[in-house]
Order: structure tokens, then sequence, then C-alpha cells
């Protein structure tokens, strides 16, 4: 169980059934062509990413749906992280039952599975958190995703150099930045409105492209988020957000497992067998 201090509410994430379900909404139609330098992309990026930028920890509830592994699925979640690299998700299925604790620190996790009393330990989060969801993070950037941030991004630049973040205009409203692999989209609209970090694009040569789009801001952080892969079987899921609490003071427990004795094994290649957000059988 996940304590914050000062008597905060416990971090768990509420599995529901299965169940053929969309995520309804089309995916932004970001700019396309090379546009030109943009001068005010320094600021356009401070400011999208201000308040984001703040956040050394968060939770929130949320709603979850969508398909992962080429399964539909919907979930009601709560989701705990905290800067440098933490996080932890507990998984509940139905009728009350634990599922598994999934804890993140740095570049090391362990996962145990209640219901079989099976253990991954010290594998890299990413790969953990890429077999139960699909979407490839770790710790660090599942903070990022959750918050709409990039962390560690150099400041952009008007004009492409070799250092440094290009900056680009496509349009009156847009603005792209380049971050190595990551393509960074900031938007406005109207024109009066503040600059917001709408979608990041993540390109690799060895994996599909994917993609986290972000809308309905709230004091600077996004309500909604979307995670869509460019293989239709790998993963396309909407987060709700809701009941967020900014830089809650989360306990040095909330990032540990308690194994049990009589803990078996897992390996990593058993888990991608099970399917995302389930156990093995």
């Amino acid at each position: 169980m996940i304590r914050r201090s000062r008597g905060a509410r416990p971090i768990v994430v509420v599995v529901a059934a299965l169940a053929a379900s969309s995520c309804g909404t089309p995916l932004m139609r970001l700019p396309a062509g090379p546009g030109s330098p943009a001068s005010d992309s320094p600021e356009a990026f401070a400011e999208a990413t201000r308040a984001c930028d703040a956040v050394s920890s968060m939770t929130a509830d949320a709603s979850v749906s969508g398909s992962a592994g080429g399964r539909r699925l919907r979930a009601r979640l709560s989701l705990g992280v905290q800067s440098p690299a933490s996080a932890r998700l507990e998984a509940i299925g139905p009728f009350a039952r634990p599922l598994f604790v999934l804890v993140a620190r740095g570049d090391a996790a362990t996962l145990l599975l209640n219901e079989d009393n099976r253990i991954l330990d010290g594998a890299r989060p990413q790969a953990v958190l890429e077999a139960l969801t699909g979407v490839p993070l770790d710790a660090a950037g599942l903070r990022d995703a959750l918050t709409g941030c990039i962390s560690g991004a150099a400041p952009p630049r008007a004009d492409p150099g070799p250092s440094g973040v290009e900056g680009r205009q496509v349009g009156d409203d847009w603005r792209v930045v380049q971050n190595g692999s990551q393509s960074i989209y900031l938007h406005r609209n109207p024109r009066t409105a503040p600059w917001r970090l709408v979608a990041v694009v993540h390109m690799s040569s060895d994996s599909p492209e994917w993609r986290a789009e972000y809308r309905d801001f709230v004091d600077g952080l996004p309500r909604t988020i979307r995670f869509v892969s460019s293989d239709p079987d790998r993963f396309n899921l909407r987060l709700d957000l809701r009941d967020v609490e900014r830089n809650p003071a989360l306990a040095a427990e909330a990032f540990e497992v308690r194994i049990p004795a009589l803990a078996r094994p897992i390996t990593l290649d058993e888990l991608r067998r099970a399917g995302p957000l389930r156990p093995p059988d």
C-alpha cells in the first residue's frame, strides 16, 4: 500500500473487465511541411512547459479506454509519479482482487503478481511497463507523459545549428521543436491564448512511431492524454484524468514492494505473453 506523507490517500490502479470500446475522438491533425525558422520558439516552449516544469510529483485518478496488444480494454486508474524517476502502480481487478504492484525507481523495477504470488525483480522499468500496457515509457518518461512535459530538452533555436534544438513555425499558431528523436508540437488557439504542448511524436529506428497527445488543459496541465502507435495492434489508449494533485509528499515506502517469502520468479517473456494489464494464468 502506498501512502503519502501527511495522511494522503493511497495510489491504486483499479482495472475493470475488458470491454469493446474505442477512444472516440479523432487524432489531432498536426501541421505538415518544413515551415520556417521561428524566432519566438524559446518563448513559446518556455510558456508551454512552465506549469509542468514545476511538477516534481503528481497523483491522479483516471479512466482509460482503447486497446493494447490487440485487445480492447476499459479501466479506472489512479497513478503516482515522482521526480526524478520513480513510479508506483497497484492494480485491483473485479471484486477488489489485487492483481499486481509495480514500483520503479531509476533503472530498476519490481513487479509483484499478487494472485499467482510471482515476482519480476530488477527489470528495466520501460520493458515492464511496455509488457503491461504496450506503451514504451520508463518512470521518468511516465511522469513527463502524465504532465505533458519534456524533461531535459535543450532550449529551442530559431536557426538550425549543430547544438541546441531547432524551432520552426508552421502557420501562425503552430511551432514545432525537434528534440533528438522527438518532434514537439506547440499550439495556441486563439492567438491570445497561451502556448500549449499538445503533442509529442516519438520516432525510433528499431520500433514503430508513436505519439502522445494532450487536450483539455486545466491550470496548464492536460486532463486528456492519448497514446497511439502507428502499429494498430500495439496500443491506442485514452486517459481522462481527474482529481489531479500536484507535488504531494510521497513517503519513501511508496516505491518499495514487500516480496512474499514463497514468491516464485516470472520472466519478462512470460509477462509479455500474458497480455496487457493481465497476470499470467
